[in-house]
């Protein structure tokens, strides 16, 4: 049994998919995303096995019966792993491996598995290492010899080794050694991330009067790709899910006198492990911190709909469900073939169609854009020394001038500007700012 689980890696392996369906039939009953998110992680699927049921079985989720049918298909297709698109308990996992003699994976080991794989950066391979142990303290089983085999926590490290001065009292079982090695090594991630979230909070701080705006949206919905179309980002771009964890924030200067801070995040998913949602706290932080959000969404995806909810769903769970927001229907090239673009239209008719790879309407993404960073237009009269050029030059590019006297090196300016901007104006120091009327 123990070698079943010797790692949660799926790469190259053959893997056959299961999704059991609770009540009337939606739009994300197909599996075609686990089928991608299998791909992703390196699976070759071999077949794939659904049940409609009312009741979950306790034991094996899906019924000593269908199990059995499982075990027939998994021999007959040489399987290496059974996939289920659904969340399983410790003791599903036990009883379905026992019967079935091969690994099975939930969708939560899964997804972490791939972001395993995706981690590049430091701060990246923390927050995923954090997320598996968080996913994994609670299924702690003897399926597992060794911690470093859960979690790639290291063998040759003090987390990672078993069996040192101190653990070796009567009778303490390897699950107790297990639980007590991940206490600590939780303990060292999360003190090791708070760091890092300091920093990135600092960051966000010295940024206080710029205007920020985030790009969210599902996974592989072209947020890279309209970053780098609007940026000089040069960010990683590739048709496949997660293809990037880490943020990028970059300038971007949407029209004259109007420069913002554009950011990148991670990409969503539906059912997103809430552990990922917690370890990627500080990569969020973007998202929460933001005075716009730009929601990217994949207009040629037939599951587009569901995708809007998912994301919709996890930025409410961050608390961003309130942020002022552009809609942004991507690769519309592409989805004017295939029929789904009507649909969208139709139900979100604010929303702007674009195709962040062909340039497509990326004048009217700016202008709505810039339409949020002015606001409300109001009418100033402000008063700036003539040594401070800055501030005349800011109130030309960035409003409209209606009056302009000088008196006694100070000069008088009556303009109207976007509200928006304001904190903008105080940042330059005139020397005062009288708001007429909003």
């Amino acid at each position: 049994m123990e070698k079943l689980r010797e790692t949660l890696k799926v790469r190259k392996e053959r893997a056959i998919l299961v999704g059991v369906i609770q009540g009337p039939r939606t739009q994300t009953d197909s599996l075609a995303e686990l089928k991608a998110l299998a791909k992703t992680a390196g699976a070759i699927v071999v077949d794939t096995f659904q049940q409609k049921t009312h009741t979950i079985n306790p034991a094996t989720y899906i019924g000593s019966g269908k199990a059995t049918e499982l075990t027939e298909r998994a021999r007959c297709n040489k399987t290496d792993v059974i996939i289920f698109d659904n969340d399983l308990s410790p003791r599903q996992i036990r009883e379905l491996e026992g019967i079935i003699r091969v690994k099975v994976l939930d969708r939560s080991e899964l997804i972490l598995d791939i972001f395993a794989t995706r981690a590049k950066t430091k701060q990246a391979k923390l927050q995923v290492e954090l997320a598996q142990l968080e996913y994994t303290y609670p299924r702690l089983t003897r399926m597992w010899s060794h911690l470093d085999t859960v979690a790639g926590a290291g063998g040759g490290t003090a987390a990672g080794s078993v069996g040192g001065i101190g653990t070796r009292g009567p009778g303490e079982q390897q699950l107790e050694i297990d639980r007590r090695l991940v206490t600590k090594r939780i303990t060292d991630l999360k003190r090791d991330l708070a760091k890092i979230d300091d920093r990135r909070i600092r960051e966000i701080d010295a940024r206080k009067g710029l205007y920020k705006i985030c790009l969210v949206g599902y996974t592989n919905a072209g947020k890279s790709t309209l970053l780098n179309a609007l940026t000089d980002a040069d960010a990683f771009v590739e048709d496949r899910l997660f293809a990037t964890l880490d943020t990028r924030t970059r300038k971007w200067t949407v029209a004259r006198g109007a420069q913002v801070l554009l950011s990148d995040t991670i990409g969503f998913v539906r059912n997103l492990p809430h552990q990922l949602i917690a370890s990627f706290k500080a990569t969020l932080e973007e998202a929460v911190n933001a005075d716009l959000l730009i929601h990217v969404v994949d207009a040629a995806n037939p599951e587009s709909l569901s995708q809007i909810e998912s994301v919709d769903k996890v930025l409410a769970e961050i608390g961003c469900s309130e942020h002022s927001k552009v809609l942004a229907l991507n690769k519309v090239d592409i989805a004017k073939k295939t029929g789904e673009l009507e649909v969208l239209q139709t139900l979100y008719p604010a929303a702007l169609c674009i195709s962040a790879k062909t340039g497509l309407n990326m004048e009217q993404l700016s202008n709505a854009v810039l339409e949020n960073y002015r606001g409300t237009e109001i009418l100033l009269r402000v008063a700036s020394s003539q040594s401070n050029g800055k501030v005349q030059s800011f109130l030309r590019a960035s409003g409209k001038i209606i009056e302009e006297s000088y008196r006694d090196g100070t000069v008088l300016t009556q303009a109207r500007l976007g509200l928006n901007q304001l904190a903008q104006l105080k940042r330059l120091s005139p020397d005062s700012i009288e708001i007429m009327h909003g």
